[in-house]
């Protein structure tokens, strides 16, 4: 674990939720804003396994994406440091729109334009009917800011999802928002960031050994 961060400073766990049937299906589903689904059997244990690998680590604070399956992927990392879930609406998943509950394959396959264009510059062109990366930027950005701004000299938990994660990542590090589709966040990975001075540097990215058999592709 890292060192207790200092007096000026915030360490942040990003956490993706845990996998959820879709997550698991074959081929796998998109799920945005719309679906409020809950964790899978493997998910819940994925959650158990980051709560406990998180365990050695005091936490001040554990805020959440108030979908259920970030909640309930937040709620046992919080009961192993006594600590209550404080769900923040603005780390909500991306709103993909009118690709709800669809797979790639079938999209690629119906929507091959839309779908290139896509893949090329989600930047600007995002999800058809939702939001594009530039917009889920700037609800996450000033929000992640203001909670580890809000905790400086301490270590807090975000869990949250697979697009906010990346885009917010790719934020960080400075790479175009157009190629945040290839920064890797896995159900219940652990990314570390430092807030100080209005400053934000990755740590580590995706961390997931302790996921095991579990780590969902």
């Amino acid at each position: 674990m890292p060192p207790s961060p200092a007096q000026d400073s915030c360490v942040a766990f990003l956490i993706r939720h845990g996998a959820t049937d879709n997550n698991v299906a074959h081929p796998p589903l998109l799920q945005g804003c719309a679906t409020d689904c809950e964790l899978s059997a493997v998910g819940r244990e994925q959650a158990a396994r980051a709560a406990q690998f998180l365990a050695p680590c005091p936490l001040a604070a554990v805020y959440s994406s108030p979908l259920l399956r970030a909640v309930q992927t937040a709620e046992q990392i919080a009961h192993l440091q006594q600590l209550a879930v404080q769900p923040v609406p603005a780390l909500r998943e991306v709103d993909v729109g009118n690709w709800e509950g669809r797979s790639w394959e079938e999209i690629a396959r119906t929507e091959p334009a839309t779908y290139r264009q896509f893949l090329d510059d989600a930047e600007r062109f995002g999800y058809p009917g939702g939001e594009n990366m530039l917009e889920v930027l700037a609800r996450i950005a000033p929000q992640m800011e203001q909670l580890m701004r809000g905790h400086l000299g301490q270590r807090i938990v975000i869990v949250g999802h697979n697009v906010t994660h990346r885009v917010f990542v790719a934020h960080v590090l400075g790479v175009p928002l157009r190629l945040a589709r290839r920064v890797t966040h896995h159900n219940c990975g652990v990314s570390i960031v430092e807030y100080r001075a209005g400053h934000t540097r990755l740590v580590t990215l995706n961390t997931n050994f302790h996921l095991g058999e579990l780590l969902v592709q």
